[in-house]
C-alpha cells in the first residue's frame, strides 16, 4: 500500500479556529472499545465540552452517547466529521458530508490521507484537515 503526502491541509492557526467554531463532532469508527484511538479521542472530545455523536455499525451507546450507524442518521446538523476510517472509505464519507449539509470540516486523523476526497470536500465548501489527531492538536492549543 502506498502512503499519500496530504496535499490539502490546514495550518494550526487554522486549527483553533476550526476548535472554536466547533460545537457538534460525528466521530466515524468511534469503536466501544476503551483502549481504540477512536474511543480515546471521542472522550476527550466530550470532557472538551464538545456534542459527540458516534457512527459505529454496531453498539446503542458509546461513551454514554446514543450511536448512529450512519451519518445521514444523526437528527440535526453537525460542525464537523472526524473520520477514524481507512483512506478508501474517506471518499464515501465526504460524500455524507455533502448529502448532509451543513457540515463544515470534516478532518481525517493521523496516518489518513485522501487528496482526492478532500479537494472535493474544499470545493463543496467545507475545509479539510488531514492527518492530524484532534485530541493532540486541540491539547496542544488549548493546555
Amino acid at each position: 500500500m502506498e502512503c499519500e503526502f496530504p496535499t490539502i491541509n490546514s495550518n494550526k492557526a487554522e486549527m483553533k479556529e476550526i476548535f472554536d467554531n466547533t460545537k457538534s463532532i460525528a466521530v466515524i469508527g468511534c469503536s466501544p472499545d476503551k483502549t481504540k484511538d477512536s474511543n480515546k479521542v471521542a472522550k476527550y472530545l466530550i470532557d472538551n465540552g464538545f456534542i459527540v455523536y458516534p457512527i459505529y455499525p454496531k453498539e446503542d451507546f458509546i461513551l454514554g452517547q446514543k450511536v448512529y450507524r450512519s451519518l445521514a442518521e444523526v437528527p440535526c446538523s453537525v460542525d464537523m466529521v472526524n473520520i477514524f476510517r481507512k483512506p478508501a472509505v474517506i471518499t464515501a464519507v465526504v460524500d455524507a458530508c455533502i448529502s448532509k449539509g451543513g457540515v463544515k470540516y470534516v478532518w481525517s486523523q493521523l496516518g489518513l490521507v485522501n487528496n482526492v476526497a478532500m479537494e472535493k470536500a474544499e470545493k463543496s465548501g467545507m475545509k479539510a484537515i488531514q492527518n492530524y489527531c484532534t485530541k493532540v492538536e486541540h491539547n496542544a492549543i488549548y493546555n
